[in-house]
């Protein structure tokens, strides 16, 4: 139920904080700059000065347009859609699948798809890699897995981090994001790891959200000690434990670090440019890599 601005029944969180108007169960420091009603990321609307709720935008209130000149906008400038995971929940759907062929047709799928620079490789009888001219391995290893750990790890983390990500971003800069960290998990891991070394995994694209997250997260003044331990003990991990591309980790993170700036810090009148360039600038990083990669093996 809607309440007035500056009701006393407001919901207060542990922290004093208020609670979104429409998720009470979420603290937030912003408010409707017309209103001036409590919004969490979900509910923020990019204005000229400051964020608006959804019903101010929606009615054009104190705008001097018609209720449908302004369209909800997201933090970073995506529209606002009525079902915010939606991406998140292909990807997941997407990886499953991709795992359980995996499963059904053995090792003969993986070994055809899997991130490998250069090597003989028996079951196909050739030499086989990203320096032979097989780039589209460095996109088709993000959605591959090498166990049920390994997959259950990475789904669950992207479902936790990806979610509200795609909630601020918009589909289509969430979708970007999550390409362009993991191509530059690929990327890096091609440059780096030993060529006849295969690698599988999200874990780039996911790194990339986290770092993509804290952003946002700085952006908007919350509290960014859960997310930089999480990403800290990620990391311990990341250099722990054995068999685990660190290349793809790291890679994925300076990507994401990089395009997710871009994306909540972007001004409004220039905000595609700055946004989609930032993408375009990593993904011509990643081909240089893989250039001087392929001239190294060849």
């Amino acid at each position: 139920m809607d309440q007035a601005p500056g009701s006393p029944q407001e919901p207060q969180g542990a922290s004093g904080l208020p609670g979104c108007y429409r998720h009470p169960d979420r603290e937030t420091g912003i408010s409707c700059t017309r209103c001036e009603r409590p919004i969490c990321p979900e509910c923020m609307i990019s204005a000229s000065v400051g964020f608006q709720c959804p019903e101010c935008v929606r009615t054009g209130s104190g705008t001097g347009h018609a209720p449908t000149a302004t369209q909800p906008r997201t933090v970073a400038g995506g529209a606002v859609t009525a079902d915010p995971r939606l991406v998140t929940k292909i990807l997941v759907g997407l990886n499953l699948a991709l795992f359980l062929v995996q499963l059904a047709v053995g090792d003969r799928f993986t070994d055809r798809f899997d991130l490998l620079g250069r090597a003989f490789v028996p079951e196909f009888g050739t030499v086989e890699g990203v320096a032979e001219g097989q780039w589209y391995r460095l996109v088709t290893a993000m959605f591959l897995h090498s166990s049920y750990m390994h997959i259950a790890f990475n789904m669950l983390s992207l479902w936790w981090i990806g979610g509200p990500l795609e909630a601020a971003l918009g589909r289509v800069r969430y979708f970007a994001l999550y390409l362009v960290s993991g191509l530059a998990g690929s990327a890096l891991t091609y440059l780096l790891e030993e060529p006849f070394r295969p690698s599988v995994g999200a874990s780039g694209a996911i790194f990339g959200l986290f770092g993509a997250t804290a952003i946002l997260m700085r952006r908007l003044n919350y509290d960014m000690r859960p997310v930089i331990a999480l990403l800290a003990i990620n990391m311990v991990i990341t250099f722990w434990w054995p068999n685990i591309a660190w290349q793809a980790h790291v890679g994925g993170l300076v990507g994401g670090v990089i395009v997710g700036y871009a994306m909540v810090h972007a001004p409004r009148e220039r905000r595609n440019l700055i946004q989609y360039g930032s993408c375009a600038l990593v993904v011509v990083a990643a081909v240089v890599m893989v250039l001087v990669r392929t001239a190294e093996l060849t």
